[in-house]
């Protein structure tokens, strides 16, 4: 059986199918919220002025 890290465990007990499956986790995580967000999301908020003031001449 093997060992599963758990809380104060040290570095050798991690297992290598711990680490596999802790990489798959992350990699699932980040090609999820690729899928999920916009490529050309920008924060909400006070944006800066991007247009010039029209002059009445």
């Amino acid at each position: 059986m093997a060992k599963r890290i758990g809380t104060g465990a040290c570095l050798k007990d991690l297992t290598r199918h711990d680490f596999l499956v802790g990489s798959a986790l992350t990699a699932a995580l980040f090609t999820a919220a690729l899928l999920l967000l916009p490529p050309d999301a920008t924060p909400e908020g006070k944006a800066p002025e991007t247009t010039a003031p029209v002059s009445s001449n």
